[in-house]
């Protein structure tokens, strides 16, 4: 689980910056103002929008003041990959993974049950969600206690460990995998975890650790989505009790008896209760039911509150910031998961496109052999060795104690497309129509496939996010200054031949222009690769090359649009999308060197070239499609690992076969 310090010696951001902008002789209104609020501001934003964007980042400082500065966001792998000279390889690299015999047990005996209810048809109920009989056989053996410490009756389970017994479980079912996630990731044993005082502790995790209590959290309003200063619901102190009156939306695994994490305003500032709902509705708790497409077999549901009544000690309280401090801390937990998720549904594809390969037949021949399928397969093969790196490296950094934001991120958006993509280009169009029918693992799951490209934060969106913390530090050091000056001057368009302007922005120019000289007479030397083997040390070098020279075209896009960087969503997405593209592929060569299949070797490989051939503009090469069609082959004769683990679906509307030998 993720290491929080609240240690006296520890550096805390907001204090320093504080002192700095004391030293700068601000006033005391401007000391509490985050970076996006003053650059929005001296942007020409209104204050509202400057206030509410101020809102977020102030919670995602107070985030990273929970960690200790080591292991906070400007040290942390990706982004010092970008703005270090060197890349630091090292950090980048995941370990293998050890599994204590007692949580191995209870990921076993999950899996089991699993297995046991979809052998005999017993997974789902009336209503198509996953049973109560499902869910309390999955507590009998300790399934929804693996993230709960052991003192509260769980299994202790480090985070690695749980998302790769994420794929694990979503090669049998997602939506049971996902489960596990939403109870304790974003649900409410993180929250609790984290940010629980002893009591709390005591009184909520043995509960959410046994089954006793499943959990969900509460923060999407039909108003509120990525804009989270626009929450509505309340909650007012009345004894000792908080009145909690408003509606929340699109939240998963809410049913009447189970626990939620809500998150709400207090006295007008976004607090986080931990609400065990009520066994009956009334006027005072009802649910809300509406048709939904995605993640139909669990249940997800609004919920409207009106004055109901929530005890006063079951208020979560930061040692830092508020509740939206402890809903971006769960998040990242719920993003590696996802790409997890992602890396077992995408087996299962490729698990049920062998059979059918063999089987289809065109022209006196299996579509097994044919290059356009064997492609495919190759791709898709790729692609799930890379979500596997990302899931690994991430989940590591997170036992290792770093918050993971920018890394998390990369993981939840390459997972998610990944999926998507793999579900529509690779899966869909090698079944072909029998895709659509009912029972189809790809017709009965289309919306599971693409929703999670929406779920956890819609991944353009969470692009800028990306892109605002790679530059967050960079732009408070060397264009914050610039700004104020500017403002403080009162020249909105800098003319460098006005001997005024230079005089104004000298002084704060002169820093930026340093780093920039330095920057491009910068030696880099080669990178502290591990052995590797060459295609993949290639692929390696590209991306620690190409990442150290993001800097400087990111500090240019900044200096070009300054101020007005803020509405370029388009050019923030792009950089932030090629930074993505280029850990991914660091993690993923790294990754697949450590393992001693030729054929994950090979994987990797065309994943790399398919993507690095993206970022150049260029097209695919004939030894490419060579080598992607040969990967296929080896994978339809059986050549990946594990998939021979996967229980294949039958193949729908069989005909009757010629020989195609004859």
């Amino acid at each position: 689980m993720t290491k929080l310090t609240g240690s006296p010696s520890m550096i805390d951001p907001e204090e320093t910056g504080r002192e700095v902008r004391e030293e700068q002789g601000e006033p005391a209104a401007a000391q509490e103002k985050s970076f996006a609020e003053v650059a929005l501001e001296l942007g020409g934003k209104s204050a509202e929008e400057a206030r509410r964007t101020g809102a977020i980042d102030t919670a995602d400082d107070q985030v990273e003041s929970l960690f200790a500065p080591q292991y906070q966001t400007v040290n942390s792998p990706a982004h010092r990959a970008v703005w270090d000279r060197g890349v630091p390889v090292a950090e980048f690299q995941s370990s293998p993974l050890k599994i204590a015999p007692e949580i191995k047990t209870v990921m076993d005996d999950s899996i089991n049950v699993v297995k046991r209810h979809r052998d005999a048809g017993t997974t789902h109920n009336a209503e198509g969600k996953i049973t109560d009989q499902v869910m309390q056989d999955l507590a009998d053996v300790g399934y929804w206690g693996l993230l709960v410490d052991k003192e509260y009756g769980g299994s202790g389970a480090p985070f690695a460990a749980f998302a790769a017994f994420i794929t694990r479980m979503a090669t049998v079912d997602p939506t049971i995998a996902g489960l596990a996630s939403v109870h304790g990731c974003i649900g409410a044993v993180d929250p609790v975890s984290a940010f629980g005082n002893d009591e709390q502790k005591q009184r909520f995790l043995p509960k959410l650790a046994s089954g006793e209590r499943l959990s969900a959290f509460a923060l999407t309003e039909p108003c509120a989505g990525s804009d989270l200063t626009a929450l509505r619901t309340e909650a007012v102190l009345e004894g000792d009790k908080y009145l909690v009156t408003g509606e929340k939306l699109f939240i998963t695994n809410v049913k009447l008896g189970r626990t939620v994490g809500l998150v709400c305003l207090i006295d007008g500032q976004p607090s986080v209760l931990v609400v065990d709902l009520p066994n009956e509705e009334s006027d005072q708790f009802r649910l809300k039911d509406y048709g939904l497409w995605a993640l139909k077999h669990t249940y997800n549901r609004g919920m409207v509150f009106n004055k109901f009544p929530v005890p006063a000690e079951n208020l979560l309280k930061p040692i830092k910031g508020d509740g939206l401090t402890i809903a971006y801390h769960g998040l990242n937990l719920g993003r590696v998961s996802l790409c997890a998720n992602a890396a077992g549904t995408m087996r299962a594809m490729l698990a049920n496109m062998i059979p059918w390969s063999q089987y289809r037949v065109t022209y006196h021949q299996p579509i097994a052999k044919r290059e356009l399928v064997q492609r495919r397969m190759g791709e898709l093969a790729g692609l799930i060795v890379a979500s596997d790196a990302l899931v690994a490296w991430c989940a590591e950094l997170i036992d290792k104690g770093y918050r993971g934001e920018m890394e998390c991120v990369v993981a939840k958006i390459f997972g998610s497309e990944a999926q998507k993509h793999a579900a529509i280009e690779l899966f869909m169009k090698t079944h072909g129509g029998r895709s659509f029918l009912h029972g189809h693992l790809f017709g009965d799951n289309v919306h599971e496939f693409l929703a999670p490209c929406i779920y956890e934060g819609e991944g353009e969106m969470l692009a800028m996010a990306f892109f605002k913390s790679l530059v967050k530090h960079h732009g408070k050091k060397y264009f914050e200054p610039v700004g104020k000056a500017l403002a403080a001057a009162g020249i909105k368009k800098p003319n460098p031949l006005n001997p005024s302007h230079i005089m104004a922005l000298a002084p704060v120019a002169w820093p930026y222009a340093k780093w920039v000289l330095g920057r491009k007479l910068m030696f880099t030397a080669a990178p502290a690769l591990p052995k590797m083997p060459g295609a993949l040390r290639r692929h390696a070098e590209y991306a620690c090359e190409r990442l150290q020279k993001m800097a400087l075209e990111i500090s240019s896009t900044m200096s070009k649009f300054q101020l007005a960087l803020a509405d370029r969503q388009c050019r923030m997405e792009e950089l932030s999308s090629r930074c993505q593209t280029l850990i991914t592929l660091l993690a993923t060569t790294l990754y697949a060197s450590r393992q001693s299949s030729d054929v994950l070797h090979e994987a990797a490989d065309v994943f790399c070239q398919n993507q690095i051939a993206r970022l150049e503009g260029e097209r695919s090469t004939n030894s490419y499609y060579r080598q992607v069609t040969e990967l296929g082959d080896m994978i339809a004769d059986g050549g990946f690992p594990g998939l021979d683990e996967i229980e294949a679906f039958e193949i729908m509307m069989p005909y009757e076969k010629e020989d195609a030998d004859a």
